[in-house]
């Protein structure tokens, strides 16, 4: 005759081990959901059966200290078993939904964005996360831990019960917290770079499950230390040795990132009319496709990516999330290396300055000057959701107009008119999403008419800028998008134009080679070391 729970609980020991074993065969079973089928075959690892044992061995002490964790609290085994198969198939079920939408599972770095999904669930598209939603979740974990621990006895043992609670509580939180402490955390790192070997975000899910790939993506980003990230990239790029001049005209530099700008007549949208986009292509030294970082989300990594001139790859777990630790490239990015050079760097978004912490990222990556979504006179009732390209584009032509004479200036813009959700109001009574992408797109154009006029008429050489962040979240009308490359021009206005300008032809270029291919073009790098 099988045993009742409170038989089952005569063996503490037995029972404790049992229900572990139960958590991690539940675990592996349901963490392969995380990504679609064909994905999992797509990224399996290529390290042999060797290496997959040691991958099942590497993920059972993560599993432990969940379990650990819900044990400390509780001292009930089938407690702690539930707890943590739902924690793990929570995780899992997070990195499906995340992939669902946007082709990337879970990560480390989007821990670090868990209050911001809940601040501005319209941008997240997370609306669903509602009074709804979070009654649910709390009748969830309260009500059934209420009753695991109405009905399931305690296996404290009776004797020395402060004992036995200290020792479970640094058994479940010690390691966790010894992350923190450098003697044991770079040599951790060190072995977890070692077990990874790559740092694919999708191979590291199959192999390890999401919650394994986002600790042990975690415990390198801890591990990597400032010193090393310099000198490797000291290999790549020559920023410590590279300066930057003007000349007597003082130029200006406009960089405008245009969120989720991509030209629909690429795919066909033959009603879409885009003629100042059109002009510039005409008057361009240089014009086509960018491949940008990401497609359909995460602007700061092809924000980062065209301000710093690094390759993502080059920049490991940091390129999820550059912006966590942006001191560490500060001697090597772009606004830095203008800053140091006597430039004024103004950067300006029309949003909450707080976002992706760029409040706090910008000034370190070398700008003098923010104007964030408190510098406009914005109210979304009346506005919309978001600030339009033409009230963005005004405060642009303010800035430049501002920049004294003798001094070079660098503006870099990232708008937010034409960001996601694409719902009816948004343009006047289209409820369609693709029309009110488009329509966005026309005003897009309007407003870089504009400025590019404006900027035109300045008594200086100025050099402007313009791509598309990401191709858009439009799954009415692609997904994935055929070609999520993006379209950048780079257009030399004012004083800057030449006579002899012919219009060229398409060209592709990576979002890292962006501005060493202003510079270029505007004869404005000086090498001072070889």
């Amino acid at each position: 005759m099988a045993l009742l729970p409170f038989q089952l609980h005569d063996y503490p020991i037995t029972l404790t081990l049992s229900c572990y074993l139960l958590s991690c065969a539940v675990i592996f079973f349901t963490d392969r959901f995380a990504l679609p089928k064909r994905e999992r075959r797509a990224n399996p690892s290529p390290f042999g059966r060797t290496q997959d044992v040691i991958d099942v061995l590497a993920r059972l002490p993560v599993i432990a200290l969940v379990f650990a964790g819900f044990f400390a609290g509780s001292w009930r085994p089938l407690y702690a078993a539930a707890g943590t198969m739902s924690f793990f198939i929570i995780f899992t079920g997070i990195s499906r939904a995340k992939f669902k939408f946007i082709r990337e599972p879970l990560i480390f770095s989007d821990i670090a964005l868990v209050v911001d999904v809940f601040k501005y669930k319209t941008i997240f598209y997370a609306s669903s996360l509602n009074v709804v939603f979070w009654t649910v979740a709390f009748l969830y974990v309260f009500g059934v831990s209420g009753l695991y621990m109405y009905f399931e006895p305690a296996i404290l043992p009776d004797r020395g019960k402060a004992f036995w609670i200290l020792v479970m509580l640094g058994i479940a939180y010690g390691p966790w917290l010894l992350l923190f402490y450098g003697p044991v955390n770079r040599p951790t790192a060190a072995l977890v770079q070692r077990l990874l070997k790559v740092l694919d975000v999708k191979m590291n899910t199959v192999r390890f499950g999401t919650f394994g790939s986002v600790v042990f993506r975690f415990i390198i980003w801890l591990g990597v230390r400032r010193e090393k990230i310099v000198a490797d990239l000291s290999k790549i790029v020559r920023a410590a040795v590279q300066d930057l001049i003007g000349d007597d005209g003082s130029p200006l530099i406009v960089v405008w990132q245009s969120e989720s700008f991509i030209d629909m007549r690429h795919f066909g949208v033959d009603t879409l009319k885009l003629p100042t986009l059109d002009r510039l292509r005409r008057e361009a030294v240089q014009w086509g496709r960018l491949s940008s970082v990401f497609e359909g989300g995460y602007t700061l990594r092809t924000e980062f990516a065209v301000i710093s001139g690094l390759v993502p790859d080059d920049i490991h777990v940091d390129a999820s999330y550059p912006y966590l630790r942006a001191s560490h490239y500060a001697d090597v990015v772009w606004p830095g290396k203008l800053k140091r050079a006597g430039w004024n760097t103004h950067f300006i978004h029309p949003y909450d300055r707080t976002f992706f912490l760029r409040h706090k990222a910008m000034p370190q990556l070398g700008f003098s000057k923010l104007t964030m979504l408190d510098g406009f006179d914005h109210r979304p009732e009346r506005d919309g959701p978001y600030v339009s390209d033409e009230k963005l584009a005004a405060k642009v032509i303010d800035a430049s107009e501002k920049l004294p004479e003798d001094e070079s200036g660098f503006i870099f813009v990232a708008s937010m008119a034409n960001h996601g959700p694409w719902e009816p109001g948004r343009v006047g009574d289209l409820t369609n999403p693709v029309d009110i992408y488009l329509a966005i797109l026309e005003q897009s154009d309007a407003a870089l008419n504009t400025l590019s006029e404006h900027l035109d008429k300045l008594d200086r050489p100025v050099w402007l800028v313009f791509y598309g962040d990401h191709a858009p979240l439009l799954k009415s009308f692609a997904d994935p998008f055929p070609d999520p490359r993006t379209d950048y021009l780079i257009v030399p206005l004012a004083k800057a134009k030449r006579s002899s300008h012919k219009p060229a032809e398409p060209s592709s270029v990576e979002a890292w080679n962006l501005i060493e291919a202003l510079l270029n073009h505007a004869n404005l790098r000086k090498d001072t070391l070889r």
